[in-house]
């Protein structure tokens, strides 16, 4: 299991801003190894976020995305207290959800 995401959100003027760092290796599958075999692709496929039980942000990855993903963005609403949760899935099925508090 992946290390836990580290969520980071901030309301300010009606608008809460979002700021995620996933932890995750993201292999293409085109790498080789010190044996030179081929390291078998490894990355998110889906992430989605939500806030009050409503999806605010749902996306797809590829193999194209750096290791541990920055991601970052905003929606309207949210208020100090409440929680965001993101999740993601990879394609391998591995899944991990985490939850940040909205300052």
């Amino acid at each position: 299991m992946a290390d836990p995401m580290k969520i980071r959100a901030a309301n300010k003027d009606g608008v809460t801003e979002v700021k995620i760092l996933m932890s995750h290796e993201m292999e293409t599958g085109q790498r080789k190894d010190a044996s030179g075999a081929i390291v078998p692709a490894h990355f998110i496929t889906e992430v989605t976020a939500s806030w009050n039980g409503k999806v605010v942000l749902q996306g797809e990855f590829g193999p194209a995305v750096s290791k541990n993903p920055y991601l970052s963005f905003k929606f309207k609403g949210g208020a100090k207290g409440e929680k965001v949760t993101v999740s993601w899935v990879d394609n391998k099925g591995d899944k991990r959800s985490d939850e940040g508090v909205i300052a």
